[in-house]
Formats: C-alpha cells, structure tokens, sequence
C-alpha cells in the first residue's frame, strides 16, 4: 500500500512569491495556526509585504530579485 496522502507542491517563481498548492496548516512560530483564506497560497519572499507571510505583489515594485531554481552561492 502506497503514500496516499494529498500531494503538496511549493514552486518558487523566478523574481516572485512561492506558490503552495496543495492541502496546508500553516502555523506561526508558537504553533497558531494561520488561515490563508485562499488557495493556492503566495508566500512572500521580498519581506517586504504588508500582509507577511502571504505576498501582495510588493516584490514588483521593489526589484527584488530571485531565481525559481536553486542558486549556487
């Protein structure tokens, strides 16, 4: 029997959010829990968000910069 548990995927966009799809419990660092609201969810990278951890499109405005792959420091 095989690992039937609902597939969750978290896909880095090139000079953007992550965006997870997928059945989630996002948690705060005491182990509240945090009501997306929506899915799927667009976590903030930039940091510069007005509604962190979720993202609001500032990274637009901000030149932020990251790529979707893994970068090699």
């Amino acid at each position: 029997m095989g690992d039937e548990r609902p597939t969750v995927t978290i896909t880095p966009y090139r000079d953007g959010p992550l965006i997870v799809r997928g059945p989630i419990v996002l948690l705060d660092q005491e182990g509240e829990e945090i009501d997306p609201g929506r899915s799927p969810v667009a976590l903030c990278r930039c940091g510069r968000s007005r509604i962190r951890p979720f993202c609001d499109g500032t990274h637009a405005t901000t030149r932020f910069r990251a790529p979707s792959g893994r970068e090699d420091r």
